[in-house]
C-alpha cells in the first residue's frame, strides 16, 4: 500500500467512524467525499405512507402501453421507435435545476431519433409508479445480418469462451459494449442530462473519429433508472426502495429492468452516475473487495479507467473539479468498499463489466434544493452536468483504446468460470496500491443442491434463472457425500461462466469483523440461508446423475386430501401466508389451531386448489375432528420503513399506514387489531389525544408488533411487555444464527436470521420465541463497542424475539432482529405473519 493511500484514507476513517456513531449528523461536503450511511436514519425514523394508494389518486399513464423490451431481434440497427410523451408535469423537481424534466425526455429522444440513424431509443420497463424506462443505444448502424452475427458473438464469449478467443472475426468485428445507468438515485439528477449530452453528440458529430467509434463500439444508456425519484426529488422510487441496495434481491421493477440489460449487453465497461459527495469520487474502492470477484481482470483496467476519468474532470477547468477522490488509491480498507452485490456496479463485476460508480461533486439535493438560490443550485448543476458528461466520454475513450484487452478478460473470466479454475493469487504492487488488505478470495463448491418441492425452491431457482445462473434438474434419485436426494433435485453446477454470481447469491457468507473497522452497508447477506429453501453445497464433488437443464422451476403447488375432507396449510413459508390471505379476503371461514396451522374448510376446495397453483402451496388433509379457533383477516395500523410495508403487502395484509404525525392527527384506532410500531412512531412525541387513544388500544386488549430500535423504544414507553432492549453497535449487520424456542416465531422457523442495528432483551415476565447462537455472527461485520460491549460475544444465547401478554390482555411480540429487511430475507416472513396474525388475536 503507497503512503498517500494510508493518510488520506485516515481522514476518511475519522469521517465515516463519526457517521456511524450519529448517522444523521454527517457534513456532506466535507472532505473526503462522503455517502449516507446505508440507507439512513429513515428506516426507523420516517414511517411509510401507502405508495400504491397515493398513485391511484391520478393518473399515470402515458400515451399508450410500452411493448416487450428483449435485445434480440431480427432487425440491425437502428430500431427506432416512436417512445410515448408523457404530459407535462411542472412540480417535476427537475425544473428547478434547470435540468430536463422527466416529460421532455421522450421528446428529446424521438427527436434524436428522426435526425440520427445512430441512436435507438427502448422501452425496458416501468417503475414502481408506472413510468417509462428507456434504453438508448448508440451505434453505427447495422443491417440484421450484421446484428445477428454480433449475438452470436456475444453468446459465444459466455457460452464457449475458449472458441471465442480463438475466432479471429470476433476479434476483428466484435464491438465494444458499454453500459451508462443514470440517476438510479432519483435525487441526484445530473447523470441523465449528462448522458443526453454525450448521446447528443454521438447522433450528430460529423467527425472520422465519432464514426469509427461507432463501428467499433455499442453504447448502451438507460437514461433514468428512477423517474419516480426524478421527478419528486426523492432518492428512493415511489415504493420507498433505494434501487441501489436492491440488485442481489430483485424486488423492485427498476432493478430488474437494467438485470436485464446488463445480461443482455454484456458491456465491458459501465458507470453508474451519482451524487453529490463534495469532490468527485470514481471508483475502483477500497476493500473488502467481494471475495467472489475475478478481482485481478477488473482492477487491471477499473484504477487506470478511473484515473482517465480523473483526468478529464481536470481538464474542465474549475476549481470544484481540480481533483478526484479515487477510494482505492486514497482512502483506508472500509472507507468505501465494493463488498455486497447490491450495488449496481458492484453487481454488474459478475457479468463481466468493469464497474464503477461515478460521485458527481457539488450538492444540489435534499436542504440545499430548498435553502439555497436558484441561481446557485443551477451554477451546481451545470457543473455536475459536466462532469458527468466528462467521465462518460472518458470511459468510452478508454473502452475503445483498451477494446482489445477488455474483450480478452471478459472471455478470461467466463472462462475460468466454464473450468473451475481457482482464482489466481494476486501480487502486491499488481497495480500502484495493491496490497495484502486487497487480497479477498474464496474456494468455489463444485455444486450447490437444492431440494425441490416448496415455494420457496421454485422461487430461488427462479431467481437464480432470471440472473443468468445455470441450473439443472436431477431426472432420477442420487447420492452425493453420503446424503439422498430425491428426483427433480436442483443442481447448480459451479462450472459455469457466471460462478461469480452464483456463489455470491447462495453461499452463507463470511464474517469480516476483525477485517475492516466499519462498513457502509450490509456485509453479510445469502440466499441460501435466508431464503427458507434448502440449500447444500457439495465441496468437491458434482452429483453423477443425468440432468435436464431448467427454464423454470416446476410447480409446488397441490391439495393433498381426500375430497369433502377440510385442509390444513401450514404457515411455512410467505407465500402460505398470501393463500391464508387471499382466503380470509373471499370469506371463507379458517379456523387456526395453532399459530402455524391453519384449517380450511372442504367447501373452500376450489379456491385451495387454484392458490396451490398460481402460489404453488401445499395443501393437506385436515386430522379428522380437529376443532380450532375461527379467525378473520386482522386490522393492522403500522408505522413501519417502506421495505416492511412491501413485505407486508407481497404477504397479502390489508395495511393502513401510521406516524406519530397521523395518530396527532386523530386516527382512529377503535377498530385496529394490532398496531405495528417499527419507524416514525414515537409515545413520548403523541399529543395527550393520540397518546390517550393509543392507551385505550391498549387497555381493551390491542395487538403490538414492534421491531428495532422505534419499536423497543415504543415498548418501554406504552409498558407494553417488560422486556428491556439492549442494542448492538448501530453499524452491526448480516446472517446471524438463532435458536428457535418458542411456539408463535420460533415453531418452524429456520436456524438463521437477519439483523441491522441488531437487539436483544433482557428481563422477566415474557416469552423467548428466539435466541442468538452461542457464536451468533454467521457473515457480515460486527464489532463490539469501544468498551468491549454491544458484540457478538454479549448478545450471543440473548433473546433476540419475544413474546407476552400485555397489560390489557393483548398479545405482543418484539423483533429485536430484522424479519422483512429489504424484502430480502423470505425466509423469515412466515414467522413474522405467525407472530402477526397471534397479535390480532
Amino acid at each position: 500500500m503507497d503512503l498517500s493511500r494510508t493518510l488520506t484514507g485516515f481522514g476518511a476513517a475519522l469521517l465515516a467512524t463519526a457517521l456511524l456513531a450519529n448517522p444523521a449528523t454527517g457534513a456532506p461536503g466535507d472532505t473526503p467525499s462522503t455517502r449516507d450511511f446505508g440507507n439512513g436514519p429513515e428506516r426507523n425514523e420516517i414511517a411509510a405512507v401507502d405508495a400504491a394508494a397515493a398513485l391511484s389518486a391520478r393518473t399515470l399513464l402515458a400515451e399508450e402501453p410500452a411493448s416487450a423490451w428483449s435485445l434480440k431481434s431480427r432487425n440491425g440497427y437502428p430500431r427506432q421507435n416512436t417512445l410515448p410523451v408523457w404530459p407535462d408535469n411542472p412540480e417535476d423537481r427537475s425544473i428547478k435545476l434547470g435540468l430536463i424534466p422527466y416529460h421532455d425526455i421522450a421528446p428529446k429522444l424521438n427527436a434524436l431519433q428522426r435526425a440520427s440513424d445512430r441512436v435507438s431509443a427502448e422501452i425496458v420497463g416501468k417503475s414502481a409508479g408506472g413510468r417509462d424506462l428507456y434504453l438508448v443505444t448508440v451505434t453505427a448502424p447495422e443491417r440484421a445480418g450484421e446484428t445477428a452475427r454480433q449475438d452470436r458473438w456475444r453468446e459465444l464469449i459466455e457460452e464457449n469462451p475458449a472458441a471465442a478467443k480463438r475466432d479471429r472475426a470476433l476479434r476483428a468485428g466484435y464491438k465494444t459494449p458499454v453500459w451508462i445507468n443514470a440517476n438510479i438515485h432519483g435525487n441526484e439528477w445530473e447523470g441523465t442530462d449528462g448522458a443526453l449530452r454525450v448521446i447528443e453528440r454521438l447522433a450528430t458529430a460529423t467527425d472520422a473519429a465519432t464514426k469509427g467509434f461507432l463501428e467499433r463500439s455499442r453504447v448502451y444508456v438507460t437514461v433514468t433508472n428512477n423517474p419516480d425519484g426524478r421527478i419528486a426529488g426523492t432518492r428512493a422510487n415511489s415504493a420507498g426502495f433505494d434501487i441501489n441496495r436492491d440488485h442481489a434481491t430483485g424486488s423492485q421493477p427498476e432493478s430488474r429492468a437494467v438485470r436485464d440489460v446488463v445480461i443482455g449487453t454484456q458491456p465491458f465497461v459501465m458507470l453508474d452516475e451519482h451524487g453529490y459527495t463534495g469532490t468527485t469520487l470514481i471508483e475502483p474502492a477500497t476493500p473488502p473487495h467481494g471475495q467472489n470477484y475475478e478481482y485481478d481482470l477488473y482492477i487491471k483496467h477499473a484504477l487506470p479507467n478511473a484515473l482517465g476519468m480523473e483526468s478529464a474532470i481536470q481538464r474542465l477547468g474549475y476549481p470544484e473539479t481540480a481533483a478526484a477522490d479515487i477510494p482505492f488509491r486514497d482512502y483506508v480498507p472500509g472507507d468505501w468498499d465494493d463488498w455486497p452485490p447490491i450495488f449496481t456496479p458492484m453487481y454488474a463485476i459478475y457479468h463481466g463489466a468493469i464497474g464503477h460508480t461515478v460521485e458527481i461533486p457539488l450538492r444540489v439535493n435534499n436542504a440545499d434544493y430548498t435553502n439555497l438560490p436558484v441561481e446557485e443550485l443551477r451554477r451546481r448543476a451545470r457543473i455536475n452536468t459536466d462532469v458527468a458528461a466528462a467521465t462518460i466520454e472518458a470511459a468510452l475513450s478508454y473502452a475503445d483504446t483498451n477494446r482489445v484487452t477488455l474483450l480478452a478478460d471478459q472471455i478470461e473470466q467466463f472462462r475460468r468460470g466454464w473450468a473451475g479454475e481457482a482464482s489466481p493469487r494476486i501480487p502486491d504492487g499488481f497495480v500502484p496500491g495493491f496490497g495484502p488488505e486487497d487480497r479477498y478470495s474464496t474456494t468455489f463448491p463444485r455444486a450447490y443442491l437444492i431440494p425441490a418441492g416448496t415455494p420457496a425452491a421454485a422461487r430461488l431457482v427462479d431467481h437464480l434463472i432470471a440472473n443468468d445462473v445455470r441450473v439443472v434438474r436431477a431426472r432420477h434419485d442420487f447420492t452425493v457425500n453420503g446424503n439422498r436426494y430425491r428426483d427433480g433435485t436442483y443442481i447448480v453446477d459451479m462450472h459455469q461462466p457466471k460462478r461469480g454470481l452464483a456463489n455470491v447469491l447462495l453461499e452463507a457468507g463470511r464474517d469480516i469483523s476483525d477485517l475492516v473497522p466499519q462498513m457502509y452497508d450490509i456485509s453479510g447477506w445469502s440466499h441460501g440461508l435466508l431464503w427458507g429453501a434448502g440449500v447444500d453445497a457439495s465441496l468437491r464433488t458434482l452429483p453423477r446423475v443425468h440432468t435436464s437443464p431448467v427454464t423454470r422451476a416446476a410447480p409446488t403447488g397441490s391439495v393433498d386430501a381426500p375430497r369433502g375432507r377440510d385442509l390444513s396449510l401450514s404457515l411455512r413459508d410467505g407465500n402460505d401466508v398470501r393463500a391464508v390471505n387471499e382466503l380470509l379476503t373471499r370469506g371463507i371461514k379458517l379456523r387456526r389451531t395453532d399459530a402455524g396451522a391453519v384449517v380450511v374448510p372442504a367447501d373452500a376446495r376450489s379456491e385451495a386448489t387454484a392458490l396451490a397453483k398460481t402460489l404453488g402451496v401445499r395443501f393437506s388433509a385436515a386430522p379428522r375432528g380437529v376443532k380450532g379457533e375461527v379467525f378473520d383477516q386482522p386490522v393492522i395500523a403500522a408505522a413501519v420503513s417502506a421495505d416492511e410495508l412491501f413485505a407486508l403487502k407481497e404477504m397479502g395484509f390489508p395495511v393502513q399506514t401510521v406516524s406519530t404525525a397521523v395518530l396527532n392527527a386523530g386516527f382512529d384506532l377503535s377498530t385496529v387489531d394490532t398496531l405495528i410500531v417499527s419507524s416514525g412512531l414515537s409515545y413520548t412525541a403523541l399529543n395527550a389525544t393520540a397518546r390517550a387513544a393509543v392507551d385505550a388500544f391498549l387497555a381493551r386488549g390491542g395487538g403490538v408488533l414492534t421491531r428495532g430500535a422505534t419499536g423497543a423504544a415504543f415498548n418501554a414507553a406504552a409498558k407494553v411487555l417488560p422486556a428491556t432492549a439492549v442494542a448492538g453497535r448501530g453499524d452491526a449487520n448480516g446472517v446471524v444464527t438463532v435458536t428457535n424456542e418458542g411456539p408463535i416465531v420460533g415453531a418452524g422457523s429456520p436456524p438463521h436470521a437477519f439483523v441491522y442495528s441488531p437487539l436483544w432483551f433482557t428481563g422477566t415476565g415474557f416469552t423467548v420465541e428466539q435466541r442468538y447462537g452461542a457464536d451468533p455472527l454467521v457473515a457480515g461485520h460486527w464489532l463490539p463497542a469501544g468498551t468491549g460491549t454491544n458484540g457478538p460475544a454479549q448478545a450471543a444465547g440473548q433473546a433476540a424475539v419475544v413474546s407476552g401478554v400485555t397489560p390489557g390482555g393483548g398479545n405482543a411480540v418484539l423483533f429485536g432482529t430484522e424479519p422483512l429487511f429489504r424484502a430480502h430475507p423470505k425466509g423469515l416472513y412466515a414467522g413474522y405473519a405467525r407472530a402477526l396474525f397471534w397479535t390480532a388475536g
